[in-house]
């Protein structure tokens, strides 16, 4: 049942969103597994496309939210409004709550008002005027960047990025690809009139079900052992922290459920391990979370040296 589904769900996605399908693949691993998704790369790859297909075909409710410098804390939370007419305090929730909510350049946004999202991406909740209220589930995070490189961009903090389960990069489509973006524009057309495949409570359950794939102590050993090779590693001044070992063991499970398998291998962990670990790394060299081709490599090396589990 639940093969038939996530398929169900891949099909839908890839009928917009054209070429490179592991990319596909991450954003419904981290669906299944509670998690946020950052997408990083250059502009026009179809980074919303991709956001926006997802959305549309989980159904529940959707929020965009474009950010910009000028964006400020509580237009994403929302706020409380006094009504004159009856005394009272009213509170006007903002975008964030929703079941997927989009959030288009987040590193456009100014640190403060990233910071608003913290609440949100690790406890399901928004506290405005020490009241807290409570998001709807399921809840995830769709947030995409430019590179660092580009002009008018922040650096999210680390804590801000530690929230983000996975952090991925799409790449260009290769020509096949691009010739069917061309001649179907479905960014245009197919888009604007898909249609959802699943209600917010199938995706509870399917998240129930990832919670139900056997993960054994050898892999989660397994998985401490990569992360503390993070932690002690000469070359990194920051590593894995405790919330990237748990996010490695949820996208591996997601990874086995959407394999069809209830039960967890090492190569679920290999697999996910450079998306969900690398932007959790910072190394001693550039001090800084915008160099993401030497995390990467750290992380590669961390994976070569640390033995797997046979």
């Amino acid at each position: 049942m639940h093969t038939q589904v996530i398929h169900q769900l891949r099909e839908n996605i890839t009928s917009v969103f054209l070429g490179n399908a592991a990319a596909v693949d991450r954003v419904i691993a981290c669906l299944l597994a509670r998690g946020h998704l950052l997408i990083e790369d250059v502009p026009g790859v179809g980074k919303t496309v991709l956001a926006r297909a997802l959305a549309r075909s989980v159904g529940g409710t959707m929020s965009r939210i474009q950010c910009t410098p000028d964006l400020l804390p509580s237009d994403v939370t929302g706020i409380t409004i006094y009504e004159r007419e009856h005394s009272t305090f009213r509170f006007q929730p903002g975008p964030i709550f929703h079941n997927i909510v989009i959030a288009d350049e987040i590193n456009r946004a100014t640190p403060r008002t990233q910071s608003a999202l913290l609440e949100a991406m690790a406890e399901d909740t928004v506290t405005v005027d020490g009241t807290t209220h409570e998001l709807p589930s399921p809840f995830m995070v769709v947030a995409t960047q430019n590179p660092y490189e580009f002009e008018g961009t922040y650096f999210l903090p680390e804590n801000q990025l530690d929230r983000f389960l996975m952090r991925i990069n799409l790449g260009y489509p290769a020509p096949p690809d691009e010739a069917r973006v061309i001649k179907q524009q479905p960014a245009r057309r197919e888009l604007r009139v898909l249609e959802s495949i699943m209600s917010p409570g199938d995706v509870s359950l399917l998240q129930d079900a990832t919670d139900a794939v056997k993960l054994e102590q050898s892999l989660i050993d397994y998985v401490i052992a990569l992360a503390s090779a993070t932690r002690t590693h000469d070359d990194v001044q920051i590593g894995v922290s405790p919330r990237g070992s748990l996010a490695l063991a949820q996208a591996a499970k997601a990874t086995a459920l959407i394999a069809d398998r209830d039960y967890c291998i090492p190569e679920d962990i290999v697999f996910n391990a450079l998306p969900v670990c690398a932007h959790r790394i910072i190394s001693r060299s550039t001090m800084h979370e915008g160099d993401t081709l030497t995390a990467r490599r750290l992380m590669q090396q961390i994976l070569e040296t640390v033995p797997s589990p046979a």
